[in-house]
């Protein structure tokens, strides 16, 4: 999450306050949580998206000996309270 600048074109470096993740392991599938923090007038949205999907990515790499078939997605935003506008998605 931290590297997002680096990743994503037009993303500005943001200094993150906290960065955690959950992980739900359910019978046919890992569901990844990315909860990034920053006090300032801006939204972390793309660092906790890069977040997610990197963790998804390293959870592939982990797991590929088993299977090929793995699929990654979808990644979605659930919440968001800084920046211009506050967003929850259902």
């Amino acid at each position: 999450a931290k590297k997002t600048s680096d990743l994503i074109p037009l993303c500005h470096p943001l200094g993150l306050d906290s960065c955690k993740f959950e992980t739900e392991v359910l019978s046919d599938q890992i569901v990844i949580t990315c909860i990034c923090r920053l006090e300032a007038k801006t939204g972390v949205e793309m660092e906790a998206l890069t977040g997610a999907s990197a963790a998804a990515l390293t959870v592939y790499d982990m797991c590929k000996a088993l299977s090929h078939a793995i699929e990654i997605g979808p990644v979605k935003l659930h919440h968001k309270q800084s920046g211009k506008r506050r967003v929850d998605v259902k």
